[in-house]
């Protein structure tokens, strides 16, 4: 569990109407970037980079990674054959569609583990020129051959929550009955609102039981992702599946860091997940994967932990009252950087950083020479710059600046 001595949210969380139908268990992720993360428009990773992400998911503490779709990927196939000879701890999972022919190909590489899709909600079944009979064939026959060849499955039911919710019963009990061990609600196009992610995860939880293991799998359509998934893991979702930094078509996958720091700080929810690295991998992720991240993104955003403002500076030496957590928790560093918005306690944070030693006096007019040089430029102002002003400005600087 967390440090609650470096976690500073709202006491009203803690309210036990609030607080008190959350699972005392731990919840794992299954992590699908290499899978559904790569549906990324513009993100192509080769075996290679999906092996070296795979070590940073394993490094990170997924239960779970999701090593690729080989039916319809030869280069998947090259990837999970490389992952299968890292000695990752996390288990690798394998994705199929309820084919007999996906299934096969999980055998010949091995894979003991896999999420077995199939569509059920009336608009999919209609794109895809099938009816729910031929459907709920499909999943049996795929299912029962999968498990009948020691392959552990999660059935997957594409566009679970826009589909007539006794189909879906139905759907979900076929798969059980063939030998499925998991059930997984999937908001495939991001239609779900928190409130209906509750509900329809509770409403399967009793169709299943109590010992089957379930998953919430989400995308962020209306911003909702996170929520969505606190949401499920509050109805009864044992398992969350989504992407570093919530890779994914059209707005993206679930993001697991914001989902297990949320669970963590706001809920006291335990996670397993090792929330020190998840600034770590998500840059190795940015880096293999060739994009870069909005820099105020939760968790993970370069500006989370930095402070232009001088309002903000003045209050710099007490975390708490300018930020929700430590930055501790995952690892990142706190800093004081100057631009237009900076005040006179900015100016002292980024002297004593750098070790230079300026007047009572020199304070305003440095401080006015940093803020005209950030607007002509409209950028903050480098540390280097700013030695160079105090250097025109000041009577007196240490030889050796520390920059």
């Amino acid at each position: 569990m967390a440090d609650q001595s470096k976690i500073w949210v709202s006491e009203l969380n803690a309210r036990p109407e609030i607080r008190g139908d959350f699972p005392r268990s731990t919840v794992h992720f299954y992590d699908t970037t290499l899978r559904d993360g790569e549906q990324t428009v513009g993100v192509i990773l080769s075996p290679q980079q999906k092996l070296e992400i795979a070590r940073k998911l394993d490094e990170l503490g997924v239960s779970r990674i999701e090593a690729g779709f080989p039916r319809v990927s030869p280069e998947d196939a090259e990837a999970i054959q490389l992952m299968s000879k890292a000695n990752l701890k996390s288990e690798l999972w394998g994705f199929s569609r309820a084919l007999k022919g996906d299934v096969e190909e999980l055998l010949r590489l091995g894979l003991q583990a896999s999420i077995i899709e199939a569509p059920t909600s009336d608009i999919k079944l209609r794109a895809y020129g099938i009816s729910r009979d031929e459907v709920l064939r499909r999943i049996s026959d795929a299912v029962s051959f999968a498990t009948k060849n020691s392959i552990q499955v999660a059935y997957f039911a594409v566009d679970g929550t826009r589909t007539d919710l006794n189909f879906l019963k139905k759907v979900y009990l076929t798969a059980l009955e063939a030998g499925a061990k998991e059930i997984v609600v999937v908001d495939t196009i991001g239609v779900c609102g928190p409130e209906a992610a509750g509900y329809l995860v509770r409403q399967v939880r009793e169709w299943i039981g109590a010992d089957v293991p379930l998953h919430w799998h989400g995308h962020n359509d209306f911003g909702m992702a996170t929520a969505c998934a606190v949401a499920a893991v509050r109805a009864g979702a044992t398992w969350i599946q989504g992407t570093i930094n919530g890779m994914g078509e059209r707005a993206g996958n679930a993001d697991i860091g914001e989902i297990a720091l949320a669970l963590q700080c706001l809920y006291d929810v335990p996670v397993a997940l090792n929330l020190n690295k998840v600034r770590e991998v998500s840059e190795a992720v940015c880096k293999q994967a060739g994009y870069r991240l909005e820099a105020w993104k939760p968790v993970v955003g370069e500006n989370l932990f930095m402070r232009e403002s001088g309002a903000v500076a003045s209050q710099f030496h007490i975390p708490e009252a300018i930020e929700p957590y430590s930055s501790e928790l995952v690892s990142a560093k706190r800093s004081i950087v100057l631009g237009k918005k900076s005040g006179l306690d900015s100016i002292d944070l980024k002297c004593k950083e750098l070790g230079i030693a300026i007047s009572a006096e020199q304070r305003a007019p440095v401080l006015a020479a940093v803020k005209k040089r950030a607007i002509a430029k409209r950028q903050l102002v480098s540390d280097q710059e700013f030695v160079e002003i105090v250097r025109e400005l000041a009577d007196r600087i240490p030889a050796t600046p520390n920059v």
